[in-house]
């Protein structure tokens, strides 16, 4: 009985000692895996450190041929060709089958030593997490690292790979040239830049000064000067204004605050920019980004697409031969030649019993079509080439009070949206004063006025004029605020408006220019090209200039005895011009209107314009290209040509006389390459896309914001700061349309009955949908 309970004791203990030793050696098993595949994974780190190495030597080769070397081919430097041999026996040793059997042999558990396999484990686990297996540092349970790295290399601690490295490195560093061509190449500069910019610290907008009681009273000020101008408050006063509050704390910030690139910026002189610049800064430096206005409409053509376009609208078009049918067409054909932007011409298309009153000779057409060839053809004549731009139409009318054609519904609803990324407006006033439908800058990126006439001159010489030209001051003021981003003004003669430059963007119909060559040729081989002597042409209306011309020579007729000249025009006044001339008993010859490229006319010398109500006259501007003689008006109108030698200015009827006789008596100049160019369509177009900033707009140089460096930032005022001026713009243009869509205002002010919307004529002719339906909210 003693025995029989000993069996199953002696059983269980050995099966304890088995199951324990089990145990202990598939730890043991698996932590030696785990060493193996550490090993392996630490082989795999020194290959891939030995191939990004390499990539290093390789791409640094190039720039390590400095001037100095350029005499022979371009080498690698001696330390990277002593370097790379040691790199391949190292690559040799780490990628042999015995360094993973050295690694093995150094950590596999010994007989004789009891192996904490767990702290090798935690060690390692722990170099993982670090990111790098730093051996060095796992003390003594990691010593025959140490064993391994010394075995057959003496008392050198260092591994082969690292010592190498450092010897050949001292070694290029004692080497003079080489080290000081590598140390200044653009490689290392650029790895330098790189660092610097990852160290950088980012700027604090503590340094940026905040905003004053002055500085906040000279922007309102500013924002507020078209406003102003509105109350009879003049530009320069606000200006004055504006500096004077500005000054005080512009001197300050110049001495005490801003850094060298600020003070360069402040101390420009243009006190506008600098206050813009300056509250860009600091709602920049407050993360403040405004985003648009009240009335802002976000919903516009995308101008990241690859092409863009631009739609010219004009408020006449041919036959009709006045400037705003004319010169636009000039526009869209030589805007057309750039492969950047695709153009649309749009002119208003009047019904048949318009067109008899508007267009000459009783010439008429059935359908848009047929005035396009019309127009195409007239064109083509006179450029020399097909120019590749879209024309489309809208719904107009003419008035014969106004002597013009006003546009009937929304104008901008013909052109689509897709296409709605650049606007010209010719005559932006005149299209807009009954402009009842959606806002031009809600719907293109970009809207540039072109001011064409004078229109408080023409209203100063009808009944109540002063009073009349009162009211439309400001009502020109009013919409090309609202519906403008910039004004182009031809000449000072017009109407000053906000937002507008003085810039003539007019040329000169092809065909004069190759008149005058055929004339210079012609003189240069001593024939007498000019046999005819002085002549006036112009609409005959008295406000193109009649008026003067009669009373100019009415006063000096004895000066000018013998003097005849001959006068070409049609036009509602004719009758009563020359029956004032006739009671008056002037040497005046009429006759017919006729183009000025007509044969008839090349023979004259003079051409005189006595004109004052003129903003640019492209007859002008013909007759200098043809080689003659101009006696004009010293008048803002005239400012362009009076850099021509041929153009003559009088300020008093004694110095017109004087001036006539001078032309008659001397042979015209002829003129230079670059007086020909100046007046040509190609410089005018260029002019345009200067000043109008479409240049830069079209190349995305900066979308015609202003922007300026600060602190090594860049800041864009469009975009950093809130804009007072489009919000006052934005209530002005909902004010606009809530009054122009009342039609007893509408009348009262001058408006045709029934052009809010286009009529059931338009629609048949332009293949419209009804107003009604197109506009239901009136029609239901």
């Amino acid at each position: 009985m003693a025995t029989h309970p000993q069996t199953p004791t002696s059983s269980n203990a050995f099966s304890f000692l088995s199951k324990g030793w089990r145990e202990v050696r598939d730890s043991a098993d698996a932590d030696i895996q785990l060493m193996r595949d550490r090993a392996n994974s630490f082989k795999d780190l020194a290959t891939s450190f030995d191939r990004e190495l390499e990539h290093f030597f390789n791409s640094a080769t190039p720039p390590f041929s400095v001037p100095a070397m350029r005499s022979s081919p371009p080498r690698e430097i001696e330390f990277v060709k002593s370097l790379r041999p040691k790199l391949s026996e190292i690559r040799r040793a780490y990628s042999s089958p015995d360094f993973s059997k050295k690694v093995l042999e150094k950590w596999r558990p010994r007989s004789r030593i009891r192996i904490d396999l767990s702290a090798i484990k935690n060690a390692i686990v722990s170099a993982e997490e670090d990111g790098i297996v730093d051996f060095e540092k796992r003390g003594r349970r990691l010593s025959f690292w140490e064993e391994w790295k010394n075995e057959g290399e003496g008392e050198s601690k260092d591994w082969e790979p690292i010592r190498a490295l450092k010897i050949r490195l001292k070694e290029f560093e004692k080497g003079g040239s080489s080290f000081e061509a590598f140390k200044n190449s653009e490689f290392v500069e650029k790895v330098k830049s790189s660092l610097k910019s990852m160290c950088k610290e980012p700027q604090e907008s503590k340094e940026v000064p905040p905003l004053d009681v002055p500085e906040l009273l000279a922007y309102f000020v500013k924002q507020s000067g078209p406003f102003l101008d509105h109350l009879g408050v003049k530009r320069d006063i606000c200006d004055k204004i504006v500096e004077s509050l500005y000054n005080k704390r512009r001197n300050h910030l110049l001495l005490h605050s801003l850094s060298g690139e600020e003070s360069s910026i402040v101390g420009n002189g243009n006190i506008n920019d600098e206050l813009d610049l300056r509250i860009a800064s600091v709602l920049q430096s407050t993360g403040h980004r405004h985003e648009g206005g009240f009335w802002t409409d976000h919903a516009k053509h995308d101008p990241s697409e690859s092409e863009r376009h631009v739609a010219i609208v004009t408020t006449a078009s041919l036959p009709w031969m006045t400037g705003t049918a004319v010169n636009p067409l000039f526009r869209a054909a030589y805007l057309s030649q750039s492969a950047k932007q695709k153009v649309t011409l749009l002119v208003p298309w009047l019904c048949k019993s318009d067109q008899e009153l508007v267009y000459p000779s009783s010439l008429t057409f059935t359908s848009p079509e047929e005035q396009e060839v019309y127009i195409r053809s007239w064109l083509e004549e006179r450029i020399g080439f097909k120019a590749d731009f879209k024309i489309s139409f809208y719904p107009g009318k003419f008035s014969k009070e106004r002597r013009s054609i006003i546009p009937a519904g929304d104008t901008s609803q013909f052109i689509p949206s897709r296409d709605a990324d650049i606007a010209i407006l010719e005559e932006p006033e005149h299209l807009n004063w009954y402009h009842h439908g959606k806002r031009w800058t809600d719907k293109f990126n970009h809207v540039v006025g072109i001011v064409h006439t004078n229109y408080l001159e023409y209203i100063k010489r009808e009944k109540n004029g002063a009073l009349q030209a009162f009211f439309v001051k400001h009502i020109n003021n009013w919409v090309t605020r609202a519906y403008c981003h910039k004004v182009l003004r031809l000449s000072a003669a017009t109407q000053d408006l906000p937002k507008s430059v003085i810039c003539n963007v007019h040329g000169v119909n092809p065909k004069f220019l190759k008149i005058g060559e055929k004339i210079a040729a012609e003189r240069e081989l001593g024939q007498n090209s000019f046999t005819k002597g002085a002549y006036f042409l112009g609409k005959m209306v008295w406000a193109k200039g009649y008026k003067e011309l009669i009373d100019l020579l009415a006063k000096h007729e004895a000066d000018l005895d013998g003097f005849k000249l001959d006068v070409f025009g049609n036009g509602e006044d004719a009758n009563e011009v020359q029956s004032a001339a006739r009671k008056l008993d002037l040497n005046l010859s009429f006759q017919k209107g006729r183009d000025h490229a007509d044969d008839s006319i090349h023979g004259y010398k003079v051409f005189i314009n006595p004109s004052i109500s003129d903003v640019l006259c492209t007859a002008t501007a013909e007759a200098l290209a043809m080689g003659k003689f101009v006696v004009c008006a010293d008048h803002p109108s005239n400012e362009f040509f009076r850099s021509f030698p041929n153009c003559l200015t009088y300020k008093t009827s004694e110095d017109f006389v004087a001036k006539v006789k001078e032309a008659l008596e001397n042979e015209p100049y002829p003129l230079t390459p670059e007086q020909r160019y100046q007046l040509s369509w190609e410089a005018a177009t260029q002019r345009f896309m200067e000043y109008s900033e479409l240049d830069s707009i079209l190349n995305k140089e900066n979308n015609g914001e202003k922007s300026s460096l600060i602190k090594g930032k860049l800041v864009a005022k469009s975009v950093s700061m809130p804009n007072l001026t489009e919000l006052v713009d934005g209530g002005l243009a909902f004010a606009h349309y809530c009054l122009t869509g009342n039609e007893f205002l509408r009348l009262c002010t001058g408006a045709i009955p029934g052009t809010r919307d286009y009529d059931k004529q338009h629609c048949k002719d332009l293949h419209l949908l009804p107003p009604q339906v197109e506009n239901p909210i009136y029609g239901w």
